[in-house]
């Protein structure tokens, strides 16, 4: 089915193979809705197939990219669930995360503001962190009297700036700035605000010129391999590059090369 959300905006490019999903609350810094969780759930399910799209940009309206959970929308209303609802509801936060790991698409976060609570975990689960100067990043659960280990935030953080760092970060709760996320790594880029969304679709659109199959085996790898030892890492690696190499894409890449060319990669 076509993807037509209604708590945010949604584009694609079919000239780049590039979809946009832009979270759509200025007036709140793009604060998160029992909806939103729930139709960001279910986008980037549905991203995982879609056809034509080959590269995912995620962004925000105004001026910034997402300030977690609303304080009114959904911690207020919170209050008023059981065990079982919260459960479900945390659930769901968490099916968000899952479902941008498991898109065989690339996703790029183009952070253009305050990245803050529910914001940062989904920012850290895209595969690359596009920042504008501005975009200040805080985990904020330990600030409410919650855990910092929200929605995969301990699992994926330590991966990307190491346990140090991301203990510090998760147990504080403190904000750092662009330029301190750049320099652990967290960030892979910082460009003045004007540039951030074309910074962002160059990227996006470069990686939907690649190997489509390939950069899908490349993110799921870097998952997957976590869990395994390096003989069970070797041998899926050894695997999947076979598989690979039948692929039409490599004798594609071969042949461009031969005849001086930029390669045409399929599906």
């Amino acid at each position: 089915m076509p993807i037509r959300p209604k708590s945010f905006l949604y584009a694609h490019d079919a000239a780049t193979g590039v979809a946009t999903i832009t979270l759509n609350r200025p007036d709140r810094l793009n604060a998160l809705t029992f909806e939103v969780y729930g139709e960001l759930r279910d986008a980037f399910r549905d991203l995982d197939t879609e056809p034509g799209v080959r590269a995912v940009v995620l962004t925000g309206a105004g001026k910034g990219f997402c300030s977690g959970g609303d304080v009114e929308d959904i911690i207020g209303a919170l209050f008023a669930r059981d065990a079982a609802g919260l459960r479900e509801f945390t659930r769901m936060t968490c099916d968000v995360i899952a479902n941008i790991r498991r898109c065989r698409r690339p996703v790029i976060a183009a952070l253009n503001g305050t990245v803050a609570g529910a914001g940062a975990v989904i920012a850290t689960a895209c595969d690359f962190r596009v920042a504008a100067e501005t975009a200040k990043i805080a985990y904020l659960f330990v600030r409410v009297g919650l855990s910092g280990a929200d929605m995969g935030a301990s699992w994926l953080l330590p991966r990307i700036v190491g346990l140090g760092r991301a203990t510090e970060l998760l147990m504080t709760g403190d904000f750092i700035d662009a330029k301190r996320a750049l320099e652990i790594g967290l960030y892979n880029r910082v460009v003045p605000g004007d540039r951030l969304l074309a910074e962002a679709m160059s990227l996006a659109a470069r990686l939907a010129r690649g190997p489509a199959p390939a950069i899908a085996v490349t993110k799921q790898a870097l998952d997957l391999e976590f869990t395994m030892t390096l003989d069970q890492a070797l041998r899926y690696e050894a695997d999947a590059q076979a598989d690979l190499m039948i692929h039409p894409n490599f004798r594609e890449a071969y042949e461009a090369f031969r005849e001086k060319r930029d390669a045409r990669f399929t599906e």
